[in-house]
């Protein structure tokens, strides 16, 4: 089950499909300056359908996901958390580089024709071989390796988000904004199923791995180097635990499946995705998170 998990019929049409640019102790901090929102000129975009604007829709000539009820190209009802956030970092479109694709995984590899994370950043380096160090390097993946049932052992998964931050950085690119996971057992299409259990204890451990990881990294790529963490997790924790807090009433269903649906109360789109009203929220923080120095902890 991809997070893109809808596109069955996609593979086909994908087979030419090339990247277009469009709780114990306390953690361990690293703290560098942070940017202010002039300071970032451009942003850049890898990962999967959480922050596809509009790739494979327009691979698949439109056809996907479909509009309605999907918004123009984006597996949500609106736009995506990284188009909020670079408008609140004043960016413009054409300062906006999105390389994301449903259904990627952070994979070396073409899965039904979709570039992994990884050929996305391959993609991007041969034809951006001289990095921006006044850029803002998104990265978030991981989720389909899970939820396809291929990936069991974290350390890989997290290796390939690594691999793609170290590839970025030796051509000059210094800010980095990396998320971690939701926990992927309690989705709505998920929940229920017998592969709940496992999937929220690979979301603990890929996060858990991912956090010792950056921190490792920051200190070998050093040089001013900018790693800001996202944790989507904790969002997620406490929006379902304490959803009057964002104004939502419904963390647990599908707001598709539901008749009487309101978006603005809703987590969840469909089974997998988050509303735009979720979107909003992940921008928020993102944004928030943009204003702190950077923090990389070696605990989740």
């Amino acid at each position: 089950m991809r997070l893109s998990f809808l596109a069955v019929a996609l593979t086909g049409l994908m087979a030419s499909c090339q990247t277009t640019q469009s709780q114990t102790s306390q953690p361990k901090v690293m703290q560098v300056t942070s940017p202010s929102n002039s300071q970032i000129n451009q942003l850049y975009v890898f990962g999967d359908s959480l922050s596809d604007s509009g790739n494979v829709f327009r691979v698949t000539e439109g056809t996907y996901p479909p509009t309605p009820p999907y918004f123009q190209g984006r597996y949500s009802n609106g736009r995506v958390w990284v188009e909020q956030l670079a408008a609140k970092l004043g960016l413009s479109a054409e300062q906006t580089n999105n390389f994301a694709y449903g259904g990627a995984t952070t994979a070396n590899a073409r899965e039904n024709g979709i570039p992994g994370v990884l050929v996305q950043i391959q993609n991007f380096v041969k034809t951006n071989p001289q990095g921006d160090p006044k850029a803002l390097y998104v990265i978030w993946g991981g989720a389909n390796d899970y939820l396809g049932g291929d990936a069991t052992n974290p350390t890989r998964v997290v290796d390939n988000i690594t691999t793609a931050i170290e590839s970025l950085s030796k051509t000059g690119a210094k800010r980095f904004l990396v998320a971690n996971l939701p926990d992927l057992g309690i989705l709505p299409a998920t929940r229920n199923t017998s592969s709940a259990k496992s999937l929220s204890s690979l979301s603990q451990s890929h996060n858990a791995t991912l956090s010792r990881s950056l921190e490792a990294l920051n200190q070998k790529l050093g040089n001013g180097t900018q790693i800001f963490a996202l944790d989507v997790s904790r969002l997620y924790q406490t929006a379902i635990a304490t959803p009057s807090k964002f104004g939502l009433k419904n963390v647990t269903n599908s707001c598709l499946n539901n008749t009487a649906c309101k978006p603005s109360e809703f987590l969840f789109w469909d089974g997998i995705h988050p509303t735009t009203k979720t979107h909003q929220l992940l921008a928020e923080m993102a944004f928030s998170t943009l204003q702190k120095p950077a923090q990389v902890s070696a605990n989740p």
